[in-house]
């Protein structure tokens, strides 16, 4: 696998329509919007999206969530304990980074802390710094919340009286009307070096980032509520880029035509030319 040599940076624009993108477990699990008004999602919840594709792919996932586990490990210290090659490499920082890294592309993406005590000997504190940076999620227009009262009218467990139906028990669910999310991001070609992280990486993470809600359903987004729209993919001619992250991402302009957008089309949608660079355009699949 050859080094990325190009700087990479992207955007990603997604569209939600009656579904609850990221719940704020601090605030009932509503939608998360911030004070303006403008709903978030948490760069650590895209992430997770972004392992659960490549999960599909059939990539080695370090970082994998409960319900997904694949190798039977319930924590991140049992599945770095669980590999024999890494354990020989204990003493041995570089080493140990250097392995971790090729084994598992979260690990090489997005960095890694393996900081696990057990006694003296097998104790390890490694931080890895990964080249795929993500930025929260911010929609293009303040998000409107609908709440529904939700009734649980089945019996969660059997109760001294057999044939009697325990009481309701009462919830809410919520959920964003309508929005449309923006999320940017940048792959650094000096840390890619540090970690591994090859052009064959950058196109997994490109298809991932495309098919972000394939085998995401829930009932707090179904099927179809969540749609990657259009993704932008700007690979600049050299290592450190033609121009800064910061520039490439303001280039992107999401404008409403309407005072309450209902759908993708109340919305205009382009970049600013920048000499020597263009984006590619994928549609979301």
């Amino acid at each position: 696998m050859s080094i990325l040599k190009n700087k990479i940076d992207f955007a990603v624009i997604i569209s939600v329509k009656n579904a609850n993108p990221n719940g704020d477990p601090l605030n009932g699990n509503r939608p998360r919007e911030n004070y303006d008004g403008y709903g978030e999602i948490s760069d650590v919840c895209i992430k997770r999206k972004i392992r659960n594709r490549l999960q599909d792919m059939n990539k080695e996932i370090f970082v994998q969530s409960d319900e997904r586990r694949t190798d039977g490990f319930r924590s991140l210290k049992d599945r770095a304990d669980g590999c024999q090659e890494l354990k020989k490499l204990i003493k041995d920082k570089e080493k140990y980074a250097e392995y971790a890294c090729s084994k598992w592309i979260d690990v090489r993406s997005f960095g890694q802390v393996f900081a696990f005590k057990a006694g003296e000997d097998n104790s390890v504190s490694i931080g890895i710094r990964g080249p795929v940076s993500v930025h929260s999620g911010v929609s293009a227009s303040p998000i409107e919340i609908s709440s529904m009262q939700i009734t649980k009218s089945v019996n969660g467990e059997t109760g001294k009286d057999p044939d009697k139906k325990s009481a309701d028990t009462m919830g809410m669910k919520h959920r964003v009307d309508f929005g449309v999310y923006v999320i940017y991001g940048s792959i650094n070609t000096q840390l890619a070096s540090k970690t591994g992280f090859s052009e064959e990486d950058s196109e997994l993470i490109k298809e991932a980032l495309k098919t972000l809600f394939e085998n995401d359903c829930s009932s707090a987004r179904p099927d179809g509520s969540m749609e990657v729209y259009k993704l932008y993919w700007w690979k600049h001619n050299c290592e450190i880029g033609q121009y800064s992250s910061a520039k490439i991402h303001r280039s992107l302009k999401i404008k409403a035509k309407v005072d309450v957008p209902k759908c993708i089309n109340d919305y205009s949608i382009y970049t600013d030319d920048l000499d020597g660079l263009e984006p590619k355009v994928y549609e979301g699949i």
